[in-house]
């Protein structure tokens, strides 16, 4: 009994510092510490870095809990959608929609941020498991998070990214 009450409440510590890092997330992007984290959080340092034991880890564990619930709703919205290149090129603007309807995701997809972000979302299994929707191959997986995240840093008009994706991205996926 105790190894799970002391479980359950290591599972909702790290659910809070999750929490509280999507928000300092979203108010500094990637220049946030883990002192600024825990202090946010209203514990040590020691605490933060029991659960995550560097800033990538806690950043990549916040991706991950994206990445899932993004991976959902792209299972939930294509599941009407029996055309493999409507689905294609679905899949890639649901994946846009959602990263950019995220705060802190949002923060981090900036110009500035390019460099820390891209080898995040790259470095991500997570991030991988959503181009699941897209193809089962992993090099073409690598590719098509390296086209969301060129979109996401260098956005266009949605009718514009729809073009660039049914005309590049699709063709390309549908062999």
């Amino acid at each position: 009994m105790t190894s799970e009450w002391t479980g359950a409440r290591r599972s909702a510590a790290r659910d809070r510092i999750l929490q509280v890092a999507a928000e300092q997330f979203a108010e500094h992007g990637g220049d946030v510490s883990m002192s600024d984290i825990a202090a946010a959080a209203g514990c040590s340092r020691a605490t933060l870095y029991r659960h995550f034991d560097s800033r990538t880890a806690l950043q990549l564990a916040y991706i991950a809990q994206v990445a899932g619930e993004i991976s959902s709703t792209i299972e939930t919205r294509l599941a009407g959608i029996d055309d493999r290149n409507e689905r294609i090129t679905e899949a890639v603007l649901i994946a846009l929609a959602e990263v950019r309807s995220d705060p802190a995701l949002t923060a981090w997809f900036t110009s500035a941020g390019a460099g820390l972000t891209s080898e995040l979302a790259l470095s991500s299994d997570s991030v991988g498991a959503i181009t699941t929707a897209f193809t089962q191959d992993p090099i073409a997986a690598a590719w098509i998070v390296r086209v969301i995240v060129s979109l996401l840093i260098v956005p266009s008009s949605e009718d514009e990214e729809r073009t660039m994706i049914q005309r590049f991205v699709t063709p390309t996926l549908s062999r």
